[in-house]
């Protein structure tokens, strides 16, 4: 059996990145059987290493190959100047994590690597070191602009309609065509994943849906047709539902899908019941992009307090998205 080659991004070198990706390849966890290749710098992983106590062999990927057992492969990315800054944002360190990330990508998009698991940036090394992108979906829909954004976990699903825009910004793209372009891209990106397909719940927009057009009426004019037109093209489609009770319909339903309208309006429920075990997953793309659903945590950067299991989890999503 051939295995799955997938790349390893390190995120920012100041936040918990290099932490959870060390303590999940050095650590004793199951990971799926697979071909790794870690995008970061050699240099800052083996000091990571030392502050560890962790005893993870590294070898750069062009001059030795071997299995992830036996050693960490890397596809060695010098670190931009000096040492990284631990705990905040800066510009070395967010153009490091773009430089990670572009590489990663590039293999991927060239058939390199099936799978790609990223660790947290920040938004805000990135701007200060003048990425015009705010984040991996954000670069990555320069290449695929129907990349949409999931978060994943046992207890429950949820994809998002917009995501890393203002709330203003995320109201105006709530329209009948988005709406039903995206219910039919999200249903045939996850007939990839599930033959037999996911049921989707649509959230309302307003409370209580709108409660027949009292507190707004983008439910009747807007989200109610798009939901009957996906219907009429096959998809298990309804909504839409009270924003403040559908996941509480989908906890623990394997096959349900809920459809966030907005990025906080999916999100506070997901992380709330599924924050340690919870996957964002990137759908739309021709390879697998998973990463943990935290961020780079920078309060306890440095401080060895880190939990890999969002990361786990990633890595263990990811591989299973490439199999057959």
């Amino acid at each position: 059996m051939t295995l799955p080659r997938v790349g390893i991004t390190l995120g920012d070198p100041g936040g918990v990145g290099p932490e959870i990706v060390l303590k999940a390849f050095g650590g004793d966890f199951q990971l799926p059987q697979a071909q790794y290749v870690l995008y970061g710098s050699s240099s800052l992983l083996k000091k990571e290493l030392k502050a560890l106590r962790l005893n993870l062999p590294i070898f750069i990927e062009q001059r030795k190959k071997r299995a992830l057992r036996e050693a960490l492969i890397v596809h060695d990315i010098p670190f931009p100047s000096g040492s990284a800054k631990i705990g905040s944002p800066s510009a070395a360190n967010g153009l490091a994590s773009f430089r990670y990330f572009e590489a990663a990508v590039a293999d991927a998009r060239r058939g390199e690597l099936q799978a790609l698991v990223t660790a947290p940036i920040s938004k805000a090394s990135w701007a200060l070191a003048g990425i015009r992108w705010k984040g991996h979906t954000d670069y990555l829909s320069r290449f695929y602009p129907g990349a949409i954004m999931a978060f994943w976990s046992d207890r429950f699903k949820v994809a998002l309609l917009s995501h890393h825009v203002s709330l203003r910004n995320a109201l105006k793209k709530v329209t009948r065509t988005n709406l039903e372009e995206f219910l039919l891209s999200l249903h045939r990106n996850l007939k990839k994943v599930r033959p037999r397909g996911f049921e989707f719940l649509v959230a309302g927009l307003n409370p209580h849906a709108g409660e027949e057009g009292l507190f707004g009426r983008e439910e009747i004019e807007i989200i109610a047709p798009a939901v009957k037109a996906a219907r009429k093209r096959g998809l298990k489609v309804s909504g839409p539902h009270p924003p403040d009770v559908v996941f509480r319909t989908a906890l623990g339903k394997e096959n349900l899908f809920v459809v966030a309208l907005y990025h906080d309006q999916g999100l506070i429920p997901f992380k709330l019941a599924a924050f340690e075990s919870g996957v964002n997953v990137s759908l739309g793309l021709p390879f697998a992009r998973t990463s943990p659903d935290h961020g780079t945590a920078f309060d306890i950067a440095g401080k060895k307090r880190a939990n890999p299991q969002s990361f786990i989890e990633a890595v263990r999503l990811a591989v299973a998205l490439t199999l057959p």
